[in-house]
């Protein structure tokens, strides 16, 4: 059996030594290096080859590869490299990985076209100033072999195990037994249908209620998958931590995570959740986690391949072991594991790591999508972005001449952003090419002074070039899913534009992504109906759909619709006595633990503090705005078995999914609210926008939504087949036929006059 390797990754393994530093360039865009690479070759020759694939073999040890250029005329090969700033500030390792990567492709060169000797040229494309400079060397075919075969044998002990690790790996899957005694009721159906999709390489859509353990029956059966459709990689996405949490946990009693366990998962945690030293810098006269990092690094992989979990503590320890960075540790060991669990972005993100190293490494990989209906949501974020002109004020007074005169004249294209436009809000037909332009300068700028500028760069100006980037980034991309919009505020000076670029139907950015996955299993319990999320995501046409029925009975929750009350934006005043009546009377009747949601935090703590004058000894208390997470376990906490507590929430917010209070420790939830986004100029655009493309504009932008965080909400109330609960609807319109479909269809609702 060979081990296939990339040309990137063998000489990242065994040449790159030295310090982790990101100092010497902030490195061109994605953009700029596409367009750095055509200047270079569209000067060369009318011979010239462009991306050479190439490939060659060493024992058991596959290399394989894209050359970046050939000119046969001078027999050159060119590694072409962009970058900004002065070369004289490179890091010597990075020199050193270049030459390397550079020499591979010079052997496979040779041997594929038997030549006895090559000139080979570091090409380095300065994209600020238009500039190249070549290094070049001359090698004969016997000095390439020989440094090939070096650099393959250093490698080999890790292949050969590698390639043990993978035949363990895959013996152990097939022979995988299930880790409970039996499959909840659904929990097969939901498992056999994510095995077919693994199988055949194809995408599933899955809607299964809580409670019938969607995570075990995800992943068991693509982990059983793992051999039979030659899966390299199994990537586990969640929106928060406790979808990641969870995974973690059932890894565990699937497969075990003790030394020498067959399956390798590791948790990725973000940057400034893993830094031990946010106050230093990435390089090793800054942070001593970065001095010598890839001289401690062969130690520390090793140390965490073969101490079992992954996962952020343990992980941490074997990193401070061997005094490296754990944060750039995890990424490192994402190229040797088996199941990665992380945040969507990962994945979905425009500069996803796990989605760059598939497709550099060309790996089969699986998509577990946790609590998929947050995809949407989160895939507009990751492709929006808005910039706000107080930070362009706060950074000119500072700013060095050159970058200065930019910013001068990009805040005078802003503020003839602002003089354009008379409304509070309004949507622009195209971008406004004078401010991108500014922009572009003013990044262009930045980024120049960033290369050269000895000290550490000022925190404030590097952030503002991070926005400029994303905003220019996505001015490439700008088309019918996206809006231009620009809002006015009151400034010191008059009224100041904060232009945003905002997505609104993610599905050509997620789309990709997707297509990109050899197979992919989004599941939820609320993903109704399928063509929304069909069209929102962009997933492939020959998509499978299942709707795993729930494993409860309708007798084990009273539902109850209220149609007395009104909680439209106008009856809201008038609402709120009526509704702490209501809960006063359900509670009196039906002590215990309960939760109520409302639309708003205004609203909520309006009836709040109604039941309180009604009932001040009561245990009411409430969700806040941007809650901490420990505010947030205490607020969790007071939900004890056999207590009492009523607790306020924001529908839609921290406890309206992803929580988990089974048994008498939640006996019932007040839903107060449709659930519907609020009537806005952005939600108008949206509802207008989702009209034109798909002909239901209030669905797609109101409805929908709001449905699927009422059923979310109400999901906390049963977790188990032996709880019981009641829920209680608020408002009228949750009688309206259109609503009710959107419901639950084992739900037996009672109607309240």
């Amino acid at each position: 059996m060979a081990y296939t390797v990339a040309v990137r990754t063998l000489c990242e393994f065994t040449a790159k030594a030295g310090d982790l530093d990101l100092r010497f360039t902030p490195a061109p865009t994605a953009l700029e290096g596409i367009a750095g690479h055509a200047a270079v070759t569209r000067a060369r020759g009318a011979g010239y080859e462009r991306e050479l694939a190439l490939e060659g073999s060493f024992g058991r040890l596959r290399v394989r590869g894209r050359a970046d250029g050939y000119d046969p005329a001078r027999n050159r090969l060119e590694e072409i490299k962009t970058h900004r700033g002065d070369l004289a500030r490179q890091p010597a390792n990075h020199r050193h990985l270049h030459w390397a990567q550079a020499r591979i492709y010079g052997w496979l060169l040779c041997e594929a076209r038997g030549i006895e000797s090559l000139e080979i040229a570091l090409v380095y494309y300065d994209v600020g100033r238009q500039k190249e400079t070549r290094i070049e060397a001359l090698h004969t075919r016997e000095e390439l072999r020989a440094f090939f075969e070096a650099l393959c044998t250093r490698f080999l002990d890790w292949a050969d195990q590698e390639l043990a690790h993978r035949e363990g790996r895959d013996a152990a899957m097939a022979a995988l037994a299930f880790p409970h005694e039996a499959f909840r009721p659904g929990q097969r159906e939901l498992a056999e249908a994510a095995y077919r999709i693994a199988m055949h390489g194809r995408c599933l859509l899955a809607q299964a209620p809580t409670g019938i353990g969607k995570t075990v029956g995800t992943l068991f059966p693509v982990l059983k998958a793992l051999p039979g459709a030659r899966i390299d990689k199994l990537f586990f996405l969640a929106a928060k931590t406790p979808g990641r949490q969870l995974a973690l946990h059932a890894l565990e009693r699937i497969t075990g995570t003790a030394a020498g366990a067959p399956l390798r998962v590791l948790e990725l945690v973000a940057r400034d959740k893993a830094c031990e030293h946010p106050d230093k810098a990435c390089h090793g006269d800054s942070c001593p986690l970065a001095k010598g990092f890839y001289d401690r690094l062969p130690a520390a992989r090793a140390a965490a391949l073969a101490g079992g979990a992954m996962d952020r503590a343990p992980l941490r320890e074997v990193a401070l072991a061997h005094s490296v960075c754990p944060y750039y540790l995890s990424q490192e060991l994402a190229r040797w594991t088996d199941v990665v669990v992380g945040d969507y972005n990962y994945w979905f993100d425009g500069g996803a790591l796990l989605h760059a190293l598939a497709q550099e490494e060309g790996w089969r990989a699986t998509l577990l999508v946790d609590e998929a209906h947050n995809l949407v949501e989160r895939g507009r974020e990751m492709y929006s972005a808005q910039m706000d002109p107080a930070a362009l004020h706060a950074l000119r007074p500072k700013a060095p001449p050159k970058v200065k005169r930019a910013l001068g004249r990009l805040a005078r294209a802003w503020d003839g952003l602002a003089a354009s436009q008379q409304e509070a809000y309004a949507v622009h037909e195209k971008l406004p090419d004078d401010w991108l332009d500014a922009l572009q300068n003013a990044s262009a700028a930045i980024a120049d002074h960033l290369a050269e500028a000895p000290q550490e760069p000022a925190p404030q100006l590097q952030q503002f070039w991070f926005d400029a980037l994303a905003m220019l980034r996505l001015a490439e991309s700008f088309g019918e899913h996206s809006v231009f919009d620009v809002t006015l505020r009151a400034g010191p000076r008059g009224p100041q534009a904060l232009p945003c670029i905002r997505n609104l139907i993610p599905a050509p950015f997620l789309g990709e992504r997707v297509r990109n996955a050899q197979s992919v299993v989004l599941f939820s319990a609320t993903l109704a109906p399928d063509g929304f999320y069909r069209d929102m995501l962009g997933l492939p046409e020959q998509t499978a759909w299942i709707a795993v029925d729930s494993p409860f009975a309708a007798d084990q929750l009273n539902v109850r619709l209220v149609r007395s009350i009104s909680t439209r934006w106008q009856d809201r005043e008038r609402s709120v006595a009526p509704i702490a009546e209501l809960v006063a009377r359900q509670y009196r009747a039906q002590p215990g633990n309960w939760l109520a949601f409302f639309s708003s935090f205004d609203y909520m703590a309006r009836v709040a503090a109604a039941l309180r004058e009604r009932e001040p000894d009561w245990p009411v208390f409430q969700q806040s705005p941007a809650m901490p997470e420990a505010q947030r376990r205490e607020f969790l906490d007071r939900f004890v078995p056999g207590g009492r507590a009523l607790g306020f929430a924001v529908l839609g917010g921290s406890f309206g999914e992803g929580i988990d209070l089974p048994g008498d420790r939640l006996v019932g939830a007040f839903i107060a609210t449709l659930g519907l986004p609020q009537v806005n100029p952005v939600n108008e655009e949206m509802r207008r926008r989702m009209g034109r493309a798909f002909g239901a504009g209030w669905d797609y932008a109101y409805l929908y939504p709001g449905l699927r965080k009422v059923v979310q909400a109400a999901g906390r109330v049963i977790r188990t087949r032996e709880d019981r609960g009641t829920v209680v609807l608020i408002d009228d319109r949750f009688a309206r036929p259109e609503v009710r479909a959107l419901l639950p269809a084992w739900w037996r609702l009672q109607l309240d006059a």
